[in-house]
């Protein structure tokens, strides 16, 4: 089993970047695809952004595509995702998570184990 450990939370104002990193600990973390997900008060969890594990292969919710990159270092078991152009609507906790394979979705069903989170929050 992979645990992970966001950091890199924060916040800042409207149009400002942060970069949030995840920390996996255990030998298998190359061999799946990875997310990001986020949850705002009140609402359901949602799909940020996912790579595959070869680290070419990523897909991005429309809301954040051409603002966020999400990318990974299998060497290092990380995974970041850099946020720019930030909105307030980007307030939100963030999830890093292990898909169940090693393609990944845009689906939370289709992740395994989660860190604890990382606050965002974008002041407008």
């Amino acid at each position: 089993q992979v645990q992970l450990v966001e950091s890199g939370g924060g916040l800042v104002q409207a149009g400002g970047s942060l970069r949030l990193s995840c920390a996996a600990s255990g030998r298998t973390f190359s061999l799946y695809a990875m997310g990001w997900f986020r949850q705002a008060p009140g609402k359901e969890r949602q799909f940020v952004a996912a790579i595959r594990r070869n680290g070419e292969n990523t897909a991005y919710a429309d809301s954040v595509k051409g603002r966020f990159t999400i990318s990974r270092d299998n060497a290092k078991n990380t995974v970041t995702l850099q946020m720019n152009s930030l909105k307030p609507e980007d307030t939100a906790v963030y999830y890093c998570a292990v898909a169940k394979n090693i393609y990944g979705s845009s689906r939370a069903a289709d992740f395994g184990s989660w860190g604890q989170g990382t606050q965002v929050t974008v002041s407008s």
